[in-house]
Parts: structure tokens; C-alpha cells; sequence
């Protein structure tokens, strides 16, 4: 679904992705981890062709978007649906109304249409009942449905969840992690997820990427990331993951 191929990105003199390689399959779930301020962010951005490499290329399903020009740039990028980190709802509008916007914006549906497609989707992600709450309303595990119910609306091929966790309790952090899995499983998209939620939110991922100091490392199972030999992977293993840890073990 997506690949990088020796990608570089640089800010001035610091190297973010120094000539990096990766493959992100289709209908599986990658996380995407690492040290704060490593460049989980731009790789996020580069995926979605809000920045572009200083060299190397990115295709998405075969195709290079590094070259497109802008309009076959934004019809790329209807395949994505993107759930941020404060999930960018906005205040002015109620949650059907957050929840239609991308119908409103990017489609030709009758108002009819739009309201049995919104309904529908806030019914199967528990929201039913909640049409008329702004998002002040809202607590932050609600705001994240909401936010993931607006994402799908456009039916997308890859998701991509920006640090979607942030500022949740426990036991809601948990809560939106079962939904993130049954709602893979249901719409069967590509997942992306950048998180620091280490190590909870690898339960999800059929891969881990993690991006350290320019590189980034693929492994099949958090299992794998613990035997890594690599002294910085270690060191990022022994302060997030401690010396032992279960994955498939949902707590």
C-alpha cells in the first residue's frame, strides 16, 4: 500500500529520515514508534504529501507522490482518513455536523443521504443519541469517536491516528484501542498509528517501526524488539517496554 524508498528529510542541518526504506501492507495494522522528536510527525506528513522528501520517493499503491502536482496530489489523498491527536473537531458545530462535513464538502449527496450515512455510522460507534452535543460537551473518549466517525466517513483505504490516545485516562485509552481494532477489522483499512503509548498499543500492530536518530527499524512482534542488538533500539526497549512484556496480552 504504501512504501518509502530511500527516503531523506532535513531540516536545515538536522537529518530527520536519513535514506530510509520501509513497506506498510495492505489491511494490516503498522505502529509507528520511536523517541520524542525523531520525526514520527514528518514521516506521518510525508505519507500524506504535506511535506515533501529532499530526495528518495514515497508511493502510495505504485505511485510516486513526490512528483504528482496538486491536483492528482488531493485525489491521492481521498484514499486517507486521519484521526489527530486533539481530534480537530470543530467547536461551532454539533457532532452530526462534524461527523457530515466531509459528505457536505467532498461529495454530491442529498441531504437525506448524508443524514442516514451520519446516523449510521454514529450508531456503529456507540454515538447514537449524542447528534445534537457540541464538543465541549463531549468527554475526550467521545471527541475520539467522533473524530474516527468523521474519518470514515469517506469510506478511506488508510488511516492514519496521530498520537490518538493523548490526553486520555487509562481505562479510555483502553476503550479507544478495542475500537480502533473492531473498526479495522469492520471497514478493513490500512492502518497507521504514531504513538507514544508504548507499550499498549502495540496489541494493534501486525508491525512495529521504530524510528531512531535518522533510521528506522521494521519488527514483526514487540517480542522481536526486545532481542534487537541494535544499543539505541535497547536503550528504547529497556525505558518504554521494561525487560519483559507480552503482547498479545490485552489488559
Amino acid at each position: 500500500m504504501i512504501q518509502f524508498k530511500d527516503v531523506v528529510k532535513a531540516f536545515g542541518k538536522q537529518t530527520i529520515l536519513d535514506r530510509v526504506n520501509m513497506t506498510i501492507d495492505s489491511g494490516k495494522t503498522t505502529v509507528i514508534a520511536g523517541p520524542s522528536g525523531q520525526g514520527k510527525s514528518v514521516t506521518m506528513k510525508l505519507i500524506l504529501g504535506l511535506l515533501r522528501p529532499d530526495s528518495g520517493e514515497i508511493l502510495v499503491e505504485g505511485h510516486d507522490i513526490t512528483k504528482m502536482r496538486a491536483k492528482a496530489l488531493n485525489e491521492v489523498r481521498t484514499k486517507f482518513g486521519v484521526l489527530f491527536q486533539g481530534s480537530a473537531l470543530l467547536d461551532s458545530l454539533n457532532v452530526f455536523a462534524n461527523v457530515a462535513l466531509p459528505l457536505e464538502e467532498r461529495t454530491k449527496m442529498g441531504s437525506e443521504e448524508i443524514r442516514s450515512r451520519v446516523l449510521a455510522i454514529l450508531a456503529q460507534l456507540d454515538l447514537t443519541g449524542h447528534e445534537e452535543k457540541y464538543p465541549a460537551q463531549l468527554s475526550g473518549g467521545m471527541r475520539k469517536r467522533v473524530g474516527l466517525a468523521r474519518a470514515l466517513m469517506l469510506q478511506p483505504e488508510i488511516m492514519l491516528f496521530d498520537e490518538p490516545t493523548t490526553g486520555l485516562d487509562p481505562e479510555n485509552t483502553l476503550e479507544i484501542y478495542k475500537l480502533f481494532l473492531e473498526t479495522q477489522k469492520k471497514f478493513g483499512y490500512t492502518s497507521i498509528i504514531v504513538s507514544h503509548d508504548i507499550p499498549k498499543v502495540f496489541n494493534l500492530a501486525d508491525q512495529v517501526i521504530v524510528i531512531n536518530k535518522g533510521k528506522l527499524s521494521t519488527f514483526a512482534s514487540p517480542e522481536d524488539i526486545q532481542q534487537s542488538e541494535i544499543p539505541d533500539i535497547q536503550a528504547f526497549v529497556q525505558y518504554t517496554m521494561g525487560k519483559i512484556y507480552l503482547s498479545r496480552e490485552m489488559e
